[in-house]
């Protein structure tokens, strides 16, 4: 009896296992319909070769045509259909949990970060975790003067919530006149940074948001760090940080640091200068680029459980380094591998779903 339910139990956690990467692949395929038709706008719609060579790719290579939609994604973004690429839904189904895991989750526990990496480079200076408020080497502080404590360096600070401040949600900003303990209480666990004055050179491009530097880093099996993808991801005018719906887009060249001379927007259309402050984007170069990619490595090297990275960092007036914040989840793919990839084709990932029991069913 207890054989048989234990079999019960095993084939029930299959099948909510099952149900679960379905509705994930729904999900995943609605966003890269919508994507695709924005796409399609400005760049013409698909072609019927190119669909066709998408959905025989995604069947012969990944094993199920529910990855062709990213593919038909990519394939109008670059003009052209290549062999290589990774679907971002394959990537979240396969890739994420096979090489981040559990330990990638870490990244979203903020209050954690400067200390698990062990770096000054955060700009972390506190933080509110259940119920306490803490200083940056995590010490108790007393809600009476947790206020002083916070603004000791700073004029204003920037609160981002433990769990959703990526795409730019979840981000707050206080000075010491407006700052509500009670507000910070219902918003619940999350990190307090310094606002940090960015470089002059991204300054002159977008002043009233901080540029972020992405760069992702995957861990090597022989022990190497290498960088699979950078760009600068921008704000618009009046915001105070960058968001998801509204950033701009520039590559930049691993090697020189150098932006490339077209970004993107949200929808994928091209601009050859930021649309706000009319500045353009070719001839620039991210500031201290080595220390940049220095850091990402160094950081890296600390965490090997989690084998690929996106580091959010950009560069002080004072051409110093700083760490916003680390992505060791679904860290996102979509747009390198759209823009200059195939960033992944020497890994094998492609192969990682023959060896998964879990069948997954066309629809």
């Amino acid at each position: 009896m207890y054989l048989i339910m234990e079999k019960s139990v095993e084939i029930a956690k299959k099948l909510v296992l099952k149900a679960k990467w379905k509705r994930y692949n729904i999900i995943q395929n609605a966003e890269a319909r919508k994507t695709l038709k924005e796409v399609e706008k400005h760049k013409g719609n698909s072609s019927a070769d190119v669909i066709r060579m998408c959905d025989e790719y995604a069947l012969d290579i990944f094993g199920n045509k529910m990855y062709a939609p990213w593919l038909y994604v990519y394939s109008v973004v670059s003009g052209t259909f290549k062999e290589g690429w990774i679907p971002d839904n394959y990537y979240g189904r396969y890739i994420v949990p096979s090489w981040m895991g559990d330990y990638g989750n870490t990244s979203f526990l903020k209050p954690f970060s400067k200390n698990i990496l062990n770096s000054n480079l955060f700009p972390d200076i506190g933080c509110y975790v259940n119920g306490l408020w803490l200083n940056e080497n995590l010490e108790v502080v007393k809600e009476g003067v947790i206020v002083d404590c916070l603004f000791k360096n700073s004029e204003k600070i920037v609160f981002k919530t433990e769990r959703n401040s990526y795409q730019g949600r979840g981000v707050h900003f206080f000075t010491k006149r407006d700052f509500d303990m009670y507000e910070i209480k219902s918003l619940g666990n999350g990190v307090f940074q310094e606002y940090i004055e960015q470089n002059e050179v991204l300054a002159e491009i977008m002043p009233d948001s901080v540029a972020t530097i992405r760069i992702t880093t995957l861990f090597e099996e022989t022990g190497d760090i290498s960088v699979r993808s950078c760009y600068l991801r921008l704000g618009r005018s009046s915001q105070t940080h960058i968001l998801r719906d509204t950033e701009i887009a520039v590559n930049v060249d691993r090697g020189t640091g150098t932006l490339n001379s077209d970004a993107y927007l949200s929808d994928y259309s091209l601009v050859k200068y930021h649309p706000d402050t009319l500045v353009t984007f070719a001839d620039k170069r991210i500031p201290s680029f080595e220390k940049c990619v220095e850091a990402a490595v160094i950081l890296h090297r600390k965490i090997p459980q989690v084998r690929y990275i996106g580091w959010d960092m950009t560069v002080d007036r004072n051409d110093n380094v700083r760490i916003m914040e680390w992505n060791g989840g679904h860290t996102d793919i979509k747009f390198s591998e759209a823009t200059v990839g195939p960033c992944f084709a020497d890994l094998g990932w492609e192969q990682m779903w023959r060896g998964q029991k879990l069948a997954e069913t066309e629809f």
